[in-house]
């Protein structure tokens, strides 16, 4: 589908996303997760960090944090699909079956709709654990940031982060 000039997706780093587009990273979770993010928000629920306790709880062992398992996701949108300039409007998600510690999981996403007055996507949003098994279901509403320079006078385009220069 050819943009026109003056659609809000000519600026955006990646270009307008196609529906029916996926992206996905994954990586292993790991106790300095848990930490890290605990040294962020403060979180300390002693299911992420009392063994004996997890051990003996549904569980059945140390979970990473919520925000643990979904921020995968702000790196796939951020770097992949939309791409750079990306920013979360609206999540909608479901916590479906936690996330233990050690464990690898995969963030993606698939392209359901791509408005076209502005730089707005809708995403079916997914993380899996390695066994497949769904983690977080749902879905995200993005805005991409129109981080691309036009010269209009030269008929070019000057790709980067506009920087005031």
């Amino acid at each position: 589908m050819k943009m026109s000039t003056d659609s809000p997706w000519t600026r955006t780093l990646a270009g307008r996303p196609v529906a029916g587009r996926r992206a996905e990273r994954s990586r292993t979770t790991t106790m300095r997760d848990v930490e890290m993010f605990t040294a962020m928000t403060g979180d300390k629920n002693p299911i992420h960090y009392d063994l004996e306790l997890a051990a003996s709880s549904p569980f059945g062992g140390l979970i990473v944090q919520g925000g643990v398992t979904t921020g995968l996701m702000n790196a796939v949108v951020a770097e992949d699909l939309p791409g750079p300039g990306t920013v979360f409007l609206e999540t909608n998600w479901r916590f479906v079956k936690a996330v233990r510690v050690g464990e690898t999981i995969t963030a993606s996403v698939k392209v359901e709709h791509v408005r076209d007055d502005k730089p707005i996507c809708k995403l079916e949003t997914v993380v899996r654990n390695a066994s497949g098994e769904d983690c977080v279901v749902g879905t995200a509403t993005t805005y991409t940031m129109p981080l691309s320079q036009h010269v209009a006078d030269a008929g070019e385009v000057r790709h980067g982060p506009v920087t005031g220069h």
